[in-house]
């Protein structure tokens, strides 16, 4: 048997929707089991013995329709018995409808049900603390009545080599070896999803008062201007804590490090759920335009804590629509001062500070 799943987009999504390949694994042991993606987020799937292809959509494919349809003609080569389309959009579209696969699932959705033999109803609420992110991707496995005990959890695979590498770049660096390493989620992936910068620097002295910890920051190289401004609002005393020049030279190095922390607090984004999937602590702070419901995955009100405006000024928010809610984010950030958490955070730290 052949099997494609497809997840295009973020890291955050290929890695939640790597759960159906994991699945699929358990279920059809002896399966093909290759994986439509995005070339920037392979790293999240390296070493996930689950998968035995990674199919790559590079920039080229969505610039050239010449280059897409020559992709297409890859995978109608193939001859999968089975397509699972986690992404569906027009490119994930397109390419079931030129694959010749037998079998085709995705989501119920109006004007695109004749392309699929199963059509998943999208599910709007979760029905449990796995949150919608997670339940949607296992629904698409509901069509196949697998007979096996369904694994939820999203998983990273770090080896040797890049565990003993981040325990030797902590030493370069000195981190005292007998306090937790948090690591903030400085920055989302745009302004839009990226916690106002002098509310995050009160945050990280909140977390640096009265304890003895290491802080790490995550960004990258080209945001460095943005961590510094950070970095420089922070007290002297949260100054001395902080291994602002503690990077990884890449994605890979970044899983390994996030790896020999203890938790993760700051905003939404690739960098929560790669630590979720290393089993780390997280608390993530929302962006106003961003849906709860959908990425608060795993919340379970002690090791995964979540906020968002709405649970604290839900008048700010109703009768918005989502583009009028992206459009006024920076401004509804404002409103989520960091008082209106404090507490939720101290709760998060008392008992992930074990």
């Amino acid at each position: 048997m052949k099997i494609l799943v497809i997840q295009q987009k973020m890291i955050g999504d290929v890695l939640v929707s790597s759960i159906i390949c994991n699945n699929l694994r358990l279920a059809y042991p002896d399966a093909q089991i290759d994986y439509l993606v995005y070339e920037s987020t392979i790293p999240v799937l390296e070493g996930n013995p689950n998968i035995d292809n990674v199919l790559i959509s590079q920039e080229k494919h969505r610039k050239s329709k010449r280059e897409f349809l020559n992709l297409a003609h890859e995978i109608r080569g193939v001859k999968y018995d089975l397509i699972i389309d986690a992404y569906s959009k027009l490119e994930s579209w397109l390419i079931v409808l030129l694959s010749g696969a037998k079998r085709k699932i995705s989501y119920k959705k109006f004007g695109r049900t004749f392309l699929y033999t199963d059509n998943v109803p999208f599910a709007e609420l979760p029905k449990t603390n796995l949150g919608l992110a997670i339940e949607r991707r296992l629904s698409l496995l509901e069509p196949l009545n697998l007979k096996i005990d369904i694994d939820p959890f999203p998983k990273l695979y770090v080896t040797d080599k890049e565990n003993q590498d981040a325990i030797a770049l902590f030493e370069y660096h000195q981190l005292k070896k007998n306090r937790k390493t948090v690591m903030i989620s400085l920055l989302g992936s745009e302004n839009l999803k990226t916690y106002p910068l002098e509310y995050m620097a009160k945050i990280i002295d909140s977390i640096a008062d009265h304890r003895e910890v290491n802080i790490l920051f995550n960004y990258f190289p080209k945001q460095i201007k943005d961590a510094k401004i950070v970095f420089d609002a922070c007290k002297l005393s949260t100054q001395e804590k902080i291994y602002f020049e503690l990077l990884g030279n890449d994605l890979r190095s970044f899983i390994a490090i996030m790896n020999n922390c203890d938790l993760i607090i700051g905003n939404d984004g690739g960098a929560i759920n790669m630590a979720k999937a290393l089993e780390k602590p997280s608390f993530i702070i929302f962006s106003p335009w961003i849906e709860k419901k959908i990425w608060a995955t795993l919340e379970d009100g002690i090791h995964h804590i979540s906020v968002h405006l709405n649970d604290f000024k839900p008048e700010l928010l109703v009768s918005k629509t989502d583009k009028e809610l992206k459009k006024n984010a920076l401004s509804l950030y404002q409103e989520f001062k960091p008082e209106l958490f404090k507490d939720k955070i101290e709760l998060f730290l008392k008992q992930n500070f074990l």
